[in-house]
């Protein structure tokens, strides 16, 4: 027998009420955030190791087109253990990354320190944080498809500053079918998700390893 919600709260007590009541909204309130301490705990076991998971050199993509980046601020997105940042660093540029793995950020800046070169370092989500507007000069992010941050990484660069991105493609689910596919784009997707910036290079590569898209796009002066 169901029993109405209204009848059941004028048989309790006024202050079994109020216990009740905020055991609900604790619950409801942490419930949404659950996701972000798995990945955490996810990626800082799989950095914790005295190997560098992928590699301590840049993305090729990064590295042929280097000197097409303004020079001045970067932001690396989902940093990792820091191979892509470090290496702007390496190339004169003031480096900030970000990242929610404690352990991925630790390798990076031992990376830095055996380059010689500066890192600045953040630890966040990526779904909750906010990049500041109209302050980068070079954003990158590989390897980590959040599509609700395009808009806010179009916000973040300076006019003429550019965007770099690389990730997985549908085609990558021949060599890894179990990926998720929302992680995936779809078909030049890539293309599309930075509206009101010039693409200045594309590619869309399947190796017989990995299948994976690039862009390199620039905010207009």
């Amino acid at each position: 027998m169901k029993v109405a919600p209204s009848l059941i709260a004028s048989r309790l007590p006024h202050g079994m009420l109020l216990l009740l009541l905020a055991a609900f909204l604790s619950v409801w309130t942490i419930e949404p955030a659950f996701g972000a301490p798995q990945d955490q705990e996810r990626w800082n076991h799989k950095y914790d190791t005295d190997n560098y998971l992928f590699g301590r050199d840049p993305i090729p993509f990064l590295k042929d087109h280097i000197d097409l980046l303004p020079k001045g601020k970067a932001l690396d997105l989902a940093m990792g253990e820091g191979r892509n940042g470090v290496y702007l660093a390496t190339q004169g540029f003031e480096v900030t990354g970000v990242d929610i793995s404690e352990t991925g950020l630790h390798k990076a800046q031992a990376l830095a320190s055996e380059k010689g070169v500066p890192l600045t370092t953040l630890l966040a989500d990526l779904e909750q944080y906010e990049i500041p507007p109209n302050t980068f000069d070079v954003i990158i992010c590989t390897y980590y498809l959040q599509r609700d941050l395009f808009p806010k990484i179009a916000a973040a660069l300076k006019p003429g500053g550019m965007v770099l991105i690389e990730t997985y493609t549908m085609d990558h689910l021949q060599y890894r079918p179990t990926f998720n596919p929302a992680y995936l784009l779809e078909p030049n997707e890539l293309l599309g998700l930075l509206p009101g910036l010039r693409v200045s290079r594309y590619q869309d590569v399947d190796d017989g390893h990995t299948a994976f898209a690039s862009i390199l796009a620039q905010k207009p002066h």
